[in-house]
């Protein structure tokens, strides 16, 4: 596959219309947009926080750390949506009884309450963005997806 052209400028620049890592960003942004547009506003609730309460749904008890790893945000972008969803009760912390220094989080009966009527919206999003694909296309794009997850973990690594 060809990810770029030739161009009188230079071919070391990546051109938007080839460019399969701007086509990802951009789709990772229109996805997002209606959330920032109406969910987050009405709910007080960034796409970070949004983010990290996915995580603790799914994996109840993940420190601040495991977050990050999860959502592939950032220490400071993390911490951040940990407190903000601490200020406005929406997670627990609890001391790791393994390691004081790591707290657990967890979603609170606010949080969780929140994240049932939130999730219930993304997963119709979520259909409809989807919809135009079949299963087996479906398949090799979560494939492709975590070979890619697997290959920045990889690159991080070095």
């Amino acid at each position: 596959m060809e990810f770029g052209y030739d161009s009188p400028m230079s071919s070391d620049l990546l051109p938007v219309d080839s460019s399969l890592m701007f086509k990802l960003i951009r789709v990772v942004n229109l996805v997002a947009r209606p959330f920032h547009e109406s969910i987050g506003k009405q709910n007080q609730l960034s796409i970070s926080e949004w983010r990290a309460m996915m995580v603790l749904a799914s994996h109840p008890g993940s420190s601040a750390s495991e977050v990050a790893d999860w959502t592939g945000l950032d220490k400071m972008s993390v911490s951040r949506a940990i407190a903000g969803l601490h200020k406005r009760d929406r997670i627990l912390k609890k001391d790791d009884p393994d390691d004081q220094r790591k707290s657990l989080l967890f979603l609170s009966a606010k949080g969780e309450r929140l994240f049932e009527r939130i999730g219930a919206q993304a997963r119709q999003r979520e259909e409809e963005l989807f919809s135009g694909a079949n299963r087996q296309e479906l398949e090799r794009f979560d494939a492709t997806l975590e070979k890619l997850v697997a290959a920045l973990g990889r690159l991080e690594a070095k």
